[in-house]
């Protein structure tokens, strides 16, 4: 069942928490902080997502690395969560995302129709 333009859901590959043990905490709660923007954007727009924590199911975290374009892969490691997903369709990365917040594009950046705002009766 395929789900409106206003309903789709989207994934978020997320990590809760570092598998490196050289990796500081300071970076974790950045990775945390830009996870939290993302759910509050789409929980104050309504829009379905399900989070997914990489960090749980090394099949989400394999899948994720795999469909990240070679151009937004980091040279060396792997991609950072979050990712954010339309099904099976790239979105892009934290910076992208706020970007298109930033220029009011998020919505198309999302692969949704824009919203417009409601107006009140008279």
């Amino acid at each position: 069942m395929e789900a409106s333009d206003s309903t789709k859901c989207f994934e978020f590959c997320f990590m809760s928490h570092w598998e490196n043990v050289i990796c500081i905490k300071q970076g974790i709660s950045v990775i945390k902080k830009k996870q939290q923007d993302v759910v509050r954007f789409l929980e104050a727009n309504k829009i379905e997502f399900e989070e997914v924590d990489i960090t749980m199911s090394e099949e989400q975290r394999q899948w994720m690395y795999k469909n990240v374009p070679p151009e937004k892969k980091p040279t060396q490691g792997n991609p950072l969560p979050p990712q954010i997903f339309n099904g099976d369709r790239y979105c892009g990365d934290y910076d992208s995302f706020f970007e298109s917040k930033e220029s009011n594009t998020v919505f198309s950046f999302l692969g949704l129709k824009p919203r417009l705002a409601s107006k009140a009766e008279p």
